[in-house]
């Protein structure tokens, strides 16, 4: 009676070994193996900086060409959020403006407005990209 208990457990013991998957073969020094340079990849290039204007008196003495509206803003969801931020909608509005291959903002408004459809306060700027040419 007692023989067959061990043999049980004998061949349990047999069965989980055969699961057990043999470490990786150590390979030798003399092997040379090429060590693989990771691939070098430029980043992305910065757009220009976008030169912010407020006044339009500052532009009369300068050629540009108007290429569209921009606007940026910044949402608050919630109460619990922080609070939004006139500088950081601002900088939206010159990446915007920077996509459109612009070299300045015309700034014409910045307001929070806590009536806004998904937000709970938001901060929008509105501007005009512009193309300056250099002097």
């Amino acid at each position: 009676m007692r023989v067959i208990p061990l043999c049980l457990l004998a061949l349990s013991l047999a069965g989980c070994s055969t699961l057990h998957k043999s470490p990786e073969p150590i390979r030798s020094s003399t092997t040379q193996s090429t060590p693989t340079e990771p691939a070098h990849t430029k980043p992305a290039p910065r757009p220009l900086p976008v030169k912010l204007y407020t006044n339009a008196e500052d532009l009369i003495s300068k050629p540009f060409r108007d290429l569209g509206e921009v606007a940026g803003d910044d949402c608050q969801s919630s109460t619990q959020d922080s609070p939004p931020n006139i500088n950081t909608a601002r900088k939206r509005m010159q990446i915007r403006a920077a996509a459109m291959k612009a070299n300045a903002v015309l700034l014409h408004k910045c307001e929070i407005v806590s009536s806004s459809q998904g937000c709970y306060r938001q901060a929008i700027c509105q501007g005009s990209a512009l193309k300056v040419a250099a002097q």
